[in-house]
């Protein structure tokens, strides 16, 4: 498992684009996510799970792209040749590649494997807590979008809207993954992850001297 490991990092490191927030070290940190998970799941193919994490974001467009929700599926396509050379069976690269089809949210590709379940918890943790806050930020800034609405920054008298406010995308989609999680592992996880995001927002509130309405701590309850 070491030696492929290595080797799949290094594939990658060579073939994927230099984007910070879908980097080397987002993989690393989503095997982390994954491993943990699968020790809590048991009955895992981590030959498959490990694959299929280092190998989700061969493909990645951006967040703003039209075609977006096709990216997991040209990753799962880009990865048979590179599971071939590494000695994967026919059966494992299928289960690979399920599992790298199925993770992505925009995809909305029904995930039938606990491979493919744990992946997306594991992929879906890395954009919760510290990180994910840091991977908020930098997303905006590649497609230059402001962070919150200075008029309502929480949208407390306004329609949500992630395609013009970061922050939005916070409500809209990141603390709503708690709930979404399938694993009971990951559900935890996410669920003290999603706290510290919402106390970044308290002290941002009252960093820009406003408040922070009710609907958003409403998302954890």
């Amino acid at each position: 498992m070491d030696d492929i490991r290595l080797r799949l990092r290094k594939i990658v490191a060579q073939q994927m684009d230099q984007d910070p927030a879908h980097d080397l070290a987002h993989l690393d940190r989503v095997w982390t996510n994954a491993h943990r998970i699968a020790r809590h799941e048991g009955g895992v193919d981590l030959r498959v799970l490990m694959a299929a994490t280092y190998l989700h974001d061969l493909v990645n467009l951006p967040k703003d792209a039209p075609n977006r929700a096709e990216a997991s599926t040209l990753s799962a396509q880009a990865a048979e040749p590179i599971l071939q050379s590494l000695g994967y069976e026919a059966a494992e690269i299928e289960a690979a590649q399920h599992a790298i089809a199925a993770h992505s949210f925009s995809a909305g590709i029904p995930a039938k494997s606990a491979e493919a379940l744990i992946l997306r918890d594991a992929d879906r943790l890395d954009a919760l807590g510290a990180i994910g806050i840091a991977r908020t930020f930098i997303v905006a800034g590649a497609i230059e979008r402001a962070i919150y609405d200075p008029s309502d920054p929480f949208a407390a008298q306004r329609d949500l809207d992630d395609q013009v406010w970061s922050i939005d995308h916070w409500h809209l989609k990141l603390l709503q993954l708690p709930n979404d999680m399938v694993t009971a592992k990951g559900r935890e996880i996410a669920g003290k992850r999603a706290r510290l995001m919402l106390a970044y927002l308290e002290q941002l509130s009252k960093e820009i001297d406003t408040d922070l309405p009710d609907h958003w701590a409403a998302l954890l309850t």
